[in-house]
């Protein structure tokens, strides 16, 4: 029985766009090309014979190569959690086997540590004050991270901080809000603070402690403002009928009743 004679590299040469890869040819013929550690790890010199099972092994050894390229380029940005590694190369269409071999290595590495991942990430937003620890659980999940070690991560981000930055924060929008009443601008904060990730015991503690400070000359002036809208729309009642309505419109606009019914007696006293 005739035996099938094995191919044997003839030549080796560095690419010239990538002088990190080489080809590699077999019996005067261009075959295939590697990386510089798959050249050393399958001992590729010239003269050396492989057969189709080497041949076979090299070739899913260099997709592994450059599929573990791809992601440390990916990793060269930012942290990644190992889900958005995964994500990263099935778009890039590597099979799940490949995947599986870059994940180890990277593992191995500690280029990727979802623990380490989960911790920087509550850190980075934590400190910022723009993210509260549900927005910060939810988008976890989102990136793979199991609930065990996202409550791991977040056991650096403790009440008293979570706290600080709901004040934090809800003093900021109480600027911004001036011109509302105390009450609907606390309904307005309560409600910032909600979407931004903050539970309900961290926001009423927070609310407690935010300057609500009013200008009461603003504050008049923006009854006053309100009120012109409103009797606009109540105009054609009159009498008790015509001063609930403007009480009512004017109460859920969140204006104490003090307040209203200072501005309804001057108002009619005026007409």
């Amino acid at each position: 029985m005739r035996v099938k004679k094995m191919p044997v590299i003839t030549k080796i040469s560095v690419q010239k766009k990538n002088q990190s890869r080489y080809n590699i040819f077999l019996d005067k013929v261009y075959a295939f090309a590697v990386d510089e550690d798959t050249l050393i790890k399958y001992h590729l010199v010239k003269g050396k014979e492989l057969s189709d099972q080497d041949l076979t092994r090299i070739q899913h050894e260099d997709e592994i190569r450059k599929a573990y390229h791809s992601a440390i380029q990916f990793l060269s940005y930012r942290m990644r959690s190992a889900l958005e590694i995964r994500v990263h190369l099935q778009r890039k269409e590597w099979s799940d086997s490949i995947i599986d071999a870059v994940l180890q290595e990277l593992t191995d590495r500690k280029y990727i540590d979802d623990y380490e991942f989960a911790k920087a990430y509550v850190r980075t937003y934590a400190n910022s004050g723009k993210k509260g620890p549900i927005v910060l659980k939810r988008e976890l999940t989102n990136k793979g991270i199991s609930e065990d070690t996202i409550n791991a991560a977040l056991e650096e981000y403790n009440k008293e901080h979570q706290v600080e930055d709901a004040i934090r924060l809800g003093d900021k929008y109480a600027v911004q809000y001036k011109k509302l009443s105390e009450r609907m601008l606390k309904r307005k904060l309560e409600y910032i603070l909600s979407t931004k990730g903050f539970p309900f015991d961290i926001i009423q503690a927070a609310l407690e402690a935010i300057d609500y400070e009013k200008d009461e000359e603003l504050e008049w002036k923006t009854l006053k403002g309100e009120a012109e809208k409103a009797k606009r729309r109540y105009k054609r009642f009159t009498g008790h009928e015509y001063r609930q309505r403007m009480q009512q419109a004017l109460f859920r606009k969140g204006f104490t009743i003090d307040m209203i019914n200072r501005f309804l007696d001057e108002d009619t006293g005026e007409e």
